[in-house]
């Protein structure tokens, strides 16, 4: 499960919105605490490609197989202290709530911690069933081809990029 970079906006306006109207936190610039969002978010999709780059280097040095890149992912990311696919979303909200704690933008916050993280949850499960949904139909269509070998490895990107940019993504 990924996050895209060009959502990230678009998420960062409607966790906004859902804390401001909700009177859940309060702020002079809500426009900034969006930015502020936007920074941990963005960060954070730093962090998975530096992790994926990382994982990649480190199967090709070691001569592995394509079938090993997850694990040795998954021991990137736990050494970086940084969570991957399903536990993302709750590694993301407890960043979001330290940094909605600590932000200069935030003048007030009125919730506990639960209902923040309840009311920011939302709009990432939706971008991440999103792009479980793309994943899906691309396995769909490559279900024809040995997952691990090179020949899945060129089509699920070029496949990936297409739909990325049908989605504009």
């Amino acid at each position: 499960m990924r996050l895209h970079s060009a959502k990230v906006p678009q998420i960062a306006a409607e966790m906004v919105g859902a804390l401001t109207s909700g009177g859940d936190i309060e702020s002079e610039s809500p426009k900034e605490v969006g930015l502020d969002i936007a920074s941990v978010l963005n960060q954070y999709i730093r962090d998975e490609q530096e992790v994926s780059a990382q994982a990649k280097d480190m199967v090709a040095a070691r001569g592995l197989p394509q079938t090993e890149y997850n694990r040795i992912r998954k021991l990137v990311a736990e050494e970086r202290k940084i969570k991957l696919g399903e536990d993302a979303i709750d590694y993301l909200l407890d960043q979001l709530i330290e940094m909605l704690m600590h932000s200069a933008n935030v003048d007030e916050i009125f919730s506990e911690d639960f209902v923040l993280r309840r009311k920011m949850r939302d709009p990432l499960r939706r971008q991440f069933a999103e792009d479980e949904e793309i994943e899906q139909q691309i396995r769909g269509q490559l279900k024809h081809v040995q997952e691990g070998s090179a020949v899945w490895e060129v089509e699920y990107r070029r496949m990936t990029e297409e739909i990325k940019r049908r989605k504009g993504l």
